[in-house]
């Protein structure tokens, strides 16, 4: 399950999490979001309970995309311990982001 991320839950849903987090920061008007869009659905059904997975639309919520210096989008960065544990950019294979994933999950 795909979770919401916005500027007021950001801080307890992300950084306070438990477990990993990926971020997908995003706009409806990004044609490579919508891309990713459903390999990140997938990745989500499939690591649920591993990895938290969530999305962020950067237009209608700036702050936290402003403050980890998101330049361009998609762009999908890992947290762990409330910290950033990797930044991916771009379109990629579902498998080359599982791949990366993997280290995150233990």
């Amino acid at each position: 399950m795909e979770h919401i991320f916005t500027d007021q839950n950001f801080e307890e849903r992300v950084l306070k999490s438990p477990k990993p987090v990926l971020v997908d920061f995003w706009a409806p008007w990004c044609g490579p979001c919508r891309v990713m869009s459903p390999i990140i659905d997938e990745i989500a059904g499939e690591l649920e309970g591993r990895l938290t997975v969530g999305k962020m639309n950067v237009d209608e919520h700036p702050n936290y995309p402003g403050q980890y210096g998101i330049m361009s989008i998609p762009t999908f960065l890992v947290f762990k311990g409330g910290q950033v544990a990797e930044q991916m950019v771009g379109t990629m294979s579902k498998e080359d982001m599982l791949n990366t994933l993997q280290k995150h999950l233990g």
